[in-house]
């Protein structure tokens, strides 16, 4: 039912506007709205408590009640919105003095008087509205519906956690973990040079995958090569094949995604690659034995100790997947009530010691009912903490009363949804439909972080508060409210610590999925559910999954998208098979960015697109698109724009016309039309070549409102070099430059640039351009809120690493140099804030930093030479970096024996095992 109260939100607003707008509305019309504002009001008020309660819960006129509200409500948008569109400028448009506050009023009024069919389609659109509202009242008190006979759901205070990595995820699985690795790569027995397969089986919520990312990335460096591959409910077998190639080679098979390719070519593809290499796969999530007969079929079965670990719920696909005596089944079982405390109290209180001795029984209470599965445990921990503060123990006691049976040995599944349903009933309203939104995408879909919060600020979800922070901010912040609560998971991370992809847990997609189908939030159109949308159904966001040949003859019927606001793909279709943009009359985001098919010479035509005047998100990226039409202009709502990695090689001139566009995503070698400049509310653009497009340098000093920039430009004269620069100069909003470039502009940027005091991430870390020292801006002072750093430097001062080191917000650092000069040296309060340190080039070894230095270091990059180890010059002992997780070595073969080699490696090892984290280590040969 969130889906209807929430939809009320922003028509409440709307109607709002109308009413206090410069708009010229008849008398009967404003009145009109006045009533129909009261009466969803009262019904909002309504539906925000009913939100609060589970629909199995609700009786059944409840729930259609409030669908028909709901319907209502976004009918009634959409004809506001209409009509705002079709008469205003645009609503982000703000006058600049009372003159032209003056001729906007009369322009608008001269276009209500001129527009008699948006003012007559408004008058309908209210009156049918407000004929439908007092139906539905009539329809509450006649059936005298109770909202509340059901028990509410607890609410939680929006809050903004920062993301904090999960201390306990491995709690009793480590010990699994070493006894698995122990069997994979035992080395004694007849048989040990045969591919050996260990299968993990279990139901959901166990934890085999986390259990098998732990092993993955212990014994990955020990390979030729290693892939994880996920695999899900509804695979796509060519998919799988290309995800393995591109695991495997992510240089060879870089561009795997794009081919066209059928099985049986990828599987002779992946056999070759595999013949003579020691691999590691794993295969992740297999739910039919089909699937692995088709994956089993491709690996080659060499006799280099080469490894393969399956997960699954099915028990019948663990055993299809031996083949040999070797082979083994390891069953997943509940954490013990030891383990089970250890991870909860860990999550909640950070160490089990600091549980009040109040919340003892009722913690105790609750775990039982948590049944050892580690995602119940970890999800109801989320649930008890709120705004960094421990709830009370009444609100502990009602979590307890709320999980009824708790996880039962029969019933894991159900009972997990009923769990993992209290944290989405406990979200603020909006967060559950930034939460079910994610719906829209496929199982095991790796989520980008930034992509997900421009489609969220497209459909409305993210509203400004009362101090204007950019709604971007905002966004992250609903991304780390998400995260904190368990609901979706990291992905990938980068080197500081920053989420950059996320997934969803098959269990809580199945949920939000479950919710979203009751409350028509999202369809999902797939091959194994393909039917024909009902014309009598009103879809409000279209998701194509996984569309096989043999339905592409199929249309969606025209008639069904009339009210659509998201249609997204996420399967190749060929490009007749698409429906017409002409279908759509309330479109806000079209994502035809993981549809390219690359089996056909035609094209998607945008042809129409203009027509889609609420559009705010329009993702082209890999599509196969060649052109975009000269009328794109007409979008005056449009806000993200993204062209990369397809055919197109110019935008219109039209393009400049889209001055509410806020991130625009390109490809370096597109050309950009003149007059970006006019572009004044882009704050992300990406990546735009300035070779190709030299006119922009001088555009780029009016873009002020740019915070992220990442920019090519490898051949500039020095006029332009010195435009560019003072270009720059004038971005004081700027946070994130990624700048590759030629040496003369380093050169002229580490004299003359000035960079922004807010600056967070700076970027020069391009092969063939470098700064010839270290700029003299590199420093605590000049950029306090610098976290990434990766540059380029000819000849390093020996004090030059100390001087990054006492950056105070710097997380990760990466240094090339060719030579260095005198001594390096570096102190024992340096890097106090860093996760990640790469170094190449030049030595630097780990006692290169004394004890105290790089205290929260994970990821540490060095080089170093075999000679200087195993002489004894160097101590290349790690146990003094205490948050160690992952070490890279680039040994140096120059001047060593080949027995050098092989004890400096032996060493570097040793040195690893003997940390008390035992890092993951790999050695480079240079």
């Amino acid at each position: 039912m969130e889906a209807a109260a929430g939809a009320l939100s922003p028509v409440l607003r709307k109607l709002g506007e109308l009413l206090a707008g410069e708009y010229n509305l008849a008398k009967r019309v404003k009145k009109g709205v006045q009533s129909l504002r009261t009466e969803l009001e009262m019904m909002h008020a309504v539906l925000r408590e009913v939100g609060k309660v589970p629909p199995d819960q609700l009786q059944e006129p409840v729930r259609i009640w409030a669908g028909k509200v709901r319907d209502l409500s976004c009918d009634m948008e959409d004809a506001v919105d209409d009509f705002l569109v079709r008469v205003d400028e645009g609503p982000c448009s703000k006058p600049t003095n009372m003159r032209n506050s003056v001729n906007k009023f009369l322009k608008k009024t001269t276009k209500l008087f001129g527009n008699g069919k948006a003012l007559h389609q408004i008058s309908s659109a209210i009156k049918e509205a407000q004929d439908l509202a007092t139906e539905l009242v009539g329809l509450r008190k006649k059936y005298e519906l109770d909202m509340f006979s059901s028990t509410k759901g607890a609410t939680i205070d929006p809050r903004v956690l920062a993301l904090q990595k999960d201390v306990g995820e491995l709690v009793g699985l480590d010990r699994t973990r070493d006894e698995l690795i122990k069997t994979l790569i035992c080395e004694d027995g007849s048989s040990k040079e045969h591919l050996k397969t260990i299968s993990i089986v279990g139901v959901g919520g166990l934890g085999k995958t986390t259990l098998t990312k732990a092993v993955f990335e212990k014994i990955k460096a020990q390979f030729d090569c290693a892939a994880f591959v996920p695999v899900g409910q509804n695979p796509d077998i060519r998919k799988i094949f290309k995800d393995l190639l591109y695991g495997l080679d992510k240089k060879k098979f870089k561009d795997i995604h794009n081919t066209t390719r059928d099985e049986k070519i990828l599987m002779e593809e992946i056999s070759e690659f595999l013949v003579d290499k020691r691999y590691l796969i794993v295969i992740d999530d297999i739910w039919e034995e089909e699937t692995w007969r088709f994956i089993n079929c491709a690996l080659w079965k060499n006799k280099l100790h080469s490894r393969v670990i399956t997960t699954t719920r099915n028990v019948s696909v663990s055993e299809a997947c031996l083949s040999s005596s070797d082979d083994m089944i390891h069953k997943m079982k509940p954490l013990s009530d030891e383990d089970s405390r250890i991870l909860f109290h860990r999550r909640v209180f950070q160490s089990e010691e600091k549980c009040p001795e109040d919340l003892r029984v009722v913690s105790t209470d609750i775990l039982k009912k948590c049944g050892g599965v580690p995602l119940a445990i970890i999800t109801i921990a989320s649930l008890l903490v709120s705004n960094q503060r421990i709830k009370q123990k009444e609100e502990w006691m009602h979590v307890h009363s709320s999980m009824g049976r708790g996880v039962t040995e029969g019933g894991i599944v159900k009972d997990m949804k009923r769990i993992l349903s209290l944290s989405y009933y406990d979200l603020p309203s909006h967060l559950k439909a930034c939460l079910l939104y994610l719906s829209i995408f496929p199982e095991d879909f790796e989520i980008n972080r930034d992509w997900l919060i421009w489609r969220w600020l497209a459909e409305g979800f993210i509203q400004c508060d009362k101090d204007e922070t950019r709604l971007f901010e905002i966004g992250k912040s609903y991304f780390n409210e998400l995260m904190n609560r368990s609901l979706i998971q990291p992905a990938e991370t980068n080197y500081n610590g920053t989420v950059v992809t996320c997934r969803i847990h098959d269990m809580v997609l199945d949920l939000i999925c479950s919710l979203s189908s009751e409350d028509n939030f999202i369809s999902i159109l797939d091959n194994a559910e393909w039917n024909a949308p009902n014309p009598q159904r009103k879809f409000r966001r279209l998701s194509l999954h996984n569309i096989k040949a043999k339905v592409q003859n199929h249309q969606i019927d025209s008639t069904s998208l009339s009210k659509v606001r998201t249609f997204a793909v996420f399967s190749p279709v060929t490009c007749d098979w698409l429906p017409s943009l002409s279908s759509f009359q309330f479109l806000r985001v079209l994502d035809l960015g993981n549809c390219g098919s690359h089996e056909s010479s035609s094209c998607i035509r945008l042809k129409y697109v203009g027509n889609l005047i609420h559009l705010r998100y329009l993702g082209l990226r890999n599509a196969d698109v060649d052109e975009l039409p000269t009328d794109i202009g007409k979008l005056q709502l449009l806000q993200t724009l993204d062209v990369r990695g397809n055919s197109i090689k110019e935008l219109p001139s039209s393009v400049v016309q889209l001055t509410n566009l806020i991130c625009l995503c390109v490809d370096k070698d597109l050309m950009l039309p003149k007059e970006m400049g006019k572009l004044k509310s882009l704050e992300v653009l990406n990546e735009v070549g300035l070779s190709s497009s030299p006119h922009i340098v001088k555009e780029l000093s009016h873009l002020t409102e740019v915070r992220t920039l990442c920019v090519e430009c490898v051949n500039m004269d020095e006029d332009l070099i010195d435009i560019l620069i003072k270009s720059l100069g004038n971005l004081h909003k700027l946070q994130i430059l990624r700048i590759h470039s030629s040496d003369r502009l380093l050169d002229r940027m580490c004299e003359s640039w000035v960079p922004p005091p807010n600056l967070r991430s700076f970027d020069s870390w391009y092969f063939g351009s470098w700064f010839l020292r270290l700029p003299k801006w590199v420093n605590s002072s000049s950029l306090p809120h610098l976290s990434t750093l990766e540059i380029d430097v000819e000849e390093l001062q020996g004090d030059d690493i100390q001087i990054i080191g006492m950056m105070p917000a710097l997380r990760f650092l990466g240094l090339r140099a060719r030579r260095v000069m005198g001594r390096l040296v570096v102190r024992t309060d340096a890097f106090p804030s860093a996760r990640g340190c790469m170094f190449r080039w030049f030595p630097t070894p780990p006692c290169l930093f004394p004890p105290g230095a790089m205290p929260r270091v994970q990821h540490l990059e060095f080089q170093v030479s075999a000679r200087s180890i195993t002489s004894g010059e160097v101590d290349c002992s790690m146990g003094h970096l205490p948050s160690l997780e992952h070490v890279v070595v680039c040994l140096e073969h120059k001047n060593s024996s080949d027995e050098e080699m092989k004890t400096a490696k032996a060493w570097l090892r040793r040195a690893a095992e003997a940390h008390p984290k035992c890092p993951t280590i790999q050695i480079y040969d240079h």
